[in-house]
């Protein structure tokens, strides 16, 4: 059965290079050409991600560093051990090469509001700032009244990604923003300022510079084990707004409890997934592939990039029956009580199940 599309998902296209430049010893900031005719696709909200599939088929996601008014379409890329795409994107990317590109998606997202006056606080640890820099760039800039306070953790001054472009905004608002460098491997003049960003080290930071019940949001983005108890810390402390994003899970996921389905001869549910106005059914046992892995087998079209859990494009609303996620590093607790639900960690837990991408 097909109806009429009513919106895309997921859509690459082969985008231009326009610029690779160096930031770090091991990083490089890419700018894309976006032609005129896909500018409307191409248009994000600041703390978003693009995905690029490289010729491996793999596909990898890098956070747009740009502020959504900037009219420039900006990624952050750190070269990592082993990573067969970083290092030829660090080592060898020129302008006018072309990657893969798949439009922007993400929820660890801000949304200025000219009308009000807030104050905020960004946690970043290494190329995490590459989400941060698009929010705090554009909290600055949408909100003339509210307050940023930036912490950002490396292991040296040299290490700094994107450090001219943070000072930038500290030189042209240094009423409403702060920013806290704090390194692991090199002392500064403040003490405090100077070892691992820990919970202990963070509780210290607030004590001395954060006055926490004064916060309406916080942002939080970085390796796994920091973001958790970084998180841990701030709940402690009465902060309940927390957004996070992961770099990726560092925990292997937990295979949600199988529920067996007795109403049906071969034991698998009968799903459902709507995507773009067209509806597709598969049958599925809550022991087998996740809902994502199923709906690839068929539809070419399925959003998804990182496959654990952490990036939140495989995002759909759960309209009949029941699922269990192995692991959510990317849904915030609103989404869950909507109904939405992280199709490549779901399972069927219910005979029958419908999902809309489209909701």
């Amino acid at each position: 059965m097909t109806t009429t599309p009513v919106r895309h998902h997921a859509l690459f296209h082969p985008l231009a290079v326009r610029s690779v430049e160096p930031l770090t010893d091991d990083s490089v900031a890419i700018t894309f050409d976006v032609p005129d005719d896909l500018r409307d696709e191409y248009a994000f909200t600041a703390g978003q991600h693009l995905t690029i599939r490289g010729d491996d088929d793999v596909r990898r996601s890098f956070s747009i560093c740009t502020s959504p008014s900037s009219g420039l379409l900006r990624i952050g890329v750190k070269r990592l051990p082993g990573g067969v795409f970083s290092d030829g994107v660090v080592g060898g990317l020129k302008p006018g090469d072309q990657l893969d590109v798949m439009t922007p998606a993400g929820r660890f997202t801000v949304t200025p509001d000219p009308a009000v006056g807030k104050r905020y606080v960004a946690i970043a640890a290494g190329s995490g700032i590459t989400p941060m820099l698009s929010i705090v760039a554009a909290l600055l800039e949408g909100e003339p009244d509210s307050f940023v306070t930036l912490i950002y953790a490396n292991r040296t001054a040299r290490s700094v990604m994107f450090l001219d472009e943070v000072h930038d905004l500290k030189d042209a608002d240094p009423m409403r923003f702060q920013i806290l460098h704090v390194f692991s491997r090199e002392e500064t003049d403040v003490e405090l300022l100077s070892g691992r960003l820990d919970g202990e080290r963070l509780r210290r930071i607030l004590d001395a510079f954060v006055p926490v019940a004064d916060v309406d949001d916080w942002f939080v983005c970085g390796p796994q084990p920091m973001v958790d108890e970084l998180r841990t810390v701030l709940s402690d402390v009465g902060v309940t707004r927390v957004h996070t994003e992961l770099f990726h899970a560092d925990t292997a996921p937990t295979r949600a409890a199988v529920t067996e389905l007795s109403g049906t001869d071969d034991g698998a549910a009968r799903v459902t997934i709507r995507l773009d106005g067209r509806i597709t059914d598969l049958s599925l046992r809550p022991d087998g592939p996740s809902v994502l892995e199923a709906a690839t087998t068929v539809r070419s079209d399925v959003p998804f990039a990182c496959k654990g859990g952490v990036c939140g494009t495989c995002r759909a609303k759960v309209i009949e029956g029941s699922v269990a996620m192995d692991v959510n590093y990317a849904l915030e607790p609103e989404e869950l009580e909507r109904g939405y639900v992280l199709t490549c960690q779901s399972h069927p837990t219910s005979e029958r199940v419908v999902l809309d991408y489209d909701a």
